[in-house]
């Protein structure tokens, strides 16, 4: 049985939401992370990334299997299941990653700062 996913995983507060570099879509990096210790169950993902629609998870699965990131098994057992896991080049990407989550974690309150000042203060559009 393997350790699963903490449901706090990715909090409100988690660096990854103010990551400027975006691996695939909004959601990939999360995924990527997820599957970073072995395949998940689609159920087992759904716990951390409560946030995301059923609809765009399954989206998010499908660009990373069609990228070459992500390979999907359907197991046809008794109880029929499909597990996710990442493929070697979906691995290359959890080196890159933990550094730019650590950039933005090192860099939080300036992101915070930077991200709050510009949506509390109307822009203003010159004509010339």
């Amino acid at each position: 049985m393997r350790e699963p996913l903490p449901a706090d995983m990715f909090d409100e507060l988690c660096p990854s939401s103010l990551n400027p570099i975006r691996f695939g879509d909004k959601w990939a990096g999360l995924i990527i992370r997820c599957l970073e210790n072995g395949p998940r169950r689609y159920s087992e993902l759904r716990v951390p990334l409560s946030r995301v629609t059923p609809k765009v998870l399954t989206q998010s699965l499908r660009s990373l299997e069609r990228d070459g990131l992500v390979k999907r098994t359907v197991y046809a057992e008794a109880t029929p299941h499909v597990e996710y896991e990442l493929t070697p080049l979906g691995r290359s990407m959890l080196e890159p990653m933990a550094t730019a989550c650590a950039w933005a974690e090192e860099h939080w309150d300036e992101l915070l700062e930077a991200r709050e000042s510009n949506t509390t203060t109307p822009h203003l559009h010159h004509t010339a």
